[in-house]
């Protein structure tokens, strides 16, 4: 079916307010669109106690949560190549070692594009039966066995290279802490084994924690002791794995102890995917949020075209609406790598992995590859690295789409007032995609440039045609216009 067609002032989501209206207008400034809200703020400064009782804005929650409103993030995530069972990969593959050879293919082929997370998944705290590590006051610790000289050794080795950290932890608290009752660092009086919410309560996506009584002031204290430990360390970047609804709390709580420890951290709220009854409550806390399945397919290659890449555009469309700037829809990883060299295989085609890029790019989704840094192939380093398609991701704008079904149409307005539009054949036949230039909020001059090619296409006169585009294929294009 056939989307309604977009006024040009549409083309970027407004963001959700407090206020009950009929209509949320928006506010041209100097070619970009200003949300309501954020024009209501400022709006309502220099109004007066009893102006803003007319008003009668609810309270809102404190925004405790590190600022990334500019753009998402761009880096590597390990699961993806600890979740294959490719030889010499799997769980057994996140180490020390390996994280520094990741480290240095980050660093050598995509950060001047870029790319600067090297993001260290589950099992970093645990040993290959999950078995997981604490130190005496109940925060993690690196797995003795995988991290001999510590997690603060790779950090810093990470750091050298000029890149970021990040760690993993999942909702709700362990059951090893519980059972330790550890007195809680900076809090005397309090301890492990009172936090927890009685009689005890199964928490997070797969049931693995206890849930945790935050009415207990002890609670936060808990989750600032690892958030304190943490910047300590140097992290840039914390997921917290298994949210769902009612472990918004627990994402609330790491956002506020981000904000005490001073250092700054990504936060993401991740699951399989988080449910979407959870993105309104979890948008003043994260930074992004999981909008979507494993991306891997839990075989020989980091994933497959149908398990699970292809779900982005069937699912990407009902949390737009509930997405924004520093709230960004998590993707999951890119499962571009390495489709000719040795090691573990993409399990996507180079048609297909472009299409990927595209999309991600499109959707304005942190950027982050999955694979093996240390054997990417040159089709790879050139699909990630592409300025002009990672300069649609980093504009910090979100899209909307125009046509869905086999035949997808999606566009966003760029800083600089021109379009980005992207066509997808989902389909299993060549097929021609015809872009109308007043579907997508266009003039009917404009000049076309393929941003995958990095070439002009000269000047089209009311639509534009993508011309034979393969299965599971899409083009880019930059759309500006011809005077």
């Amino acid at each position: 079916p056939r989307a309604a067609r977009p006024p040009p002032a549409a083309l970027i989501p407004t963001v959700p307010t407090v206020l009950t209206i009929t209509a949320i207008p928006t506010i041209p400034t100097g070619g970009r669109t200003m949300s309501f809200r954020r024009s209501l703020r400022r709006l309502l400064i220099p109004l007066t106690a009893a102006s803003l009782a007319v008003v009668a804005l609810p309270a809102q929650p404190a925004l405790a949560k590190s600022d990334f409103t500019d753009r998402p993030f761009m880096g590597w995530s390990s699961w993806s190549v600890q979740s294959s069972t490719h030889e010499g990969y799997g769980q057994n593959w996140l180490n020390e070692e390996n994280v520094k050879r990741a480290a240095d293919g980050v660093a050598t082929h995509l950060a001047s594009a870029g790319y600067e997370y090297v993001n260290m998944d589950a099992g970093w705290n645990a040993t290959l039966e999950w078995d997981f590590h604490t130190d005496a006051s109940g925060i993690p610790n690196a797995d003795p066995a995988r991290f001999p000289n510590g997690i603060t050794e790779v950090i810093d080795y990470i750091h050298g290279k000029d890149l970021k950290a990040g760690l993993y932890a999942a909702a709700g608290l362990e059951k090893e802490v519980y059972e330790k009752n550890a007195p809680i660092e900076g809090a005397p009086g309090c301890f492990t084994g009172d936090i927890a919410v009685q009689p005890l309560t199964p928490t997070n996506m797969w049931g693995g924690n206890w849930k945790i009584d935050y009415d207990n002031p002890c609670a936060q204290e808990y989750i600032n002791s690892i958030a304190d430990r943490f910047a300590s360390w140097g992290v840039d970047f914390v997921k917290i794995d298994g949210t769902t609804e009612e472990n918004v709390a627990d994402i609330a709580a790491w956002s506020e102890a981000i904000d005490q420890s001073g250092r700054t951290m990504w936060l993401t709220a991740s699951a399989w995917p988080v449910p979407h009854a959870a993105a309104g409550p979890l948008r003043p806390h994260a930074n992004s949020v999981r909008v979507d399945t494993d991306v891997e397919c839990y075989c020989d290659t980091l994933s497959t075209w149908e398990s699970s890449a292809d779900n982005r555009w069937e699912d990407l469309p009902a949390w737009l609406g509930d997405v924004e700037p520093n709230y960004w829809p998590d993707l999951d990883t890119m499962p571009i790598s390495n489709n000719t060299g040795q090691g573990i295989q993409d399990g996507l085609n180079d048609t297909e992995r472009q299409s990927v890029m595209t999309f991600w790019s499109m959707a304005s989704s942190p950027l982050y590859a999955g694979g093996d840094p240390a054997n990417l192939d040159e089709t790879a380093v050139s699909i990630l690295t592409n300025p002009e398609v990672v300069a649609v991701n980093q504009a910090g704008r979100l899209p909307v789409q125009v046509e869905d079904g086999t035949l997808q149409q999606w566009v966003k307005e760029m800083p600089d007032g021109s379009l980005a539009v992207a066509v997808y054949n989902l389909g299993s036949e060549a097929a021609d995609i015809t872009v109308d230039f007043g579907d997508v909020g266009a003039e009917r001059r404009q000049q076309v440039r393929d941003l995958a090619a990095r070439a002009d296409l000269g000047r089209a006169h009311r639509s534009w045609t993508a011309e034979d585009v393969p299965p599971h294929g899409s083009r880019i294009v930059q759309l500006t216009p011809a005077r």
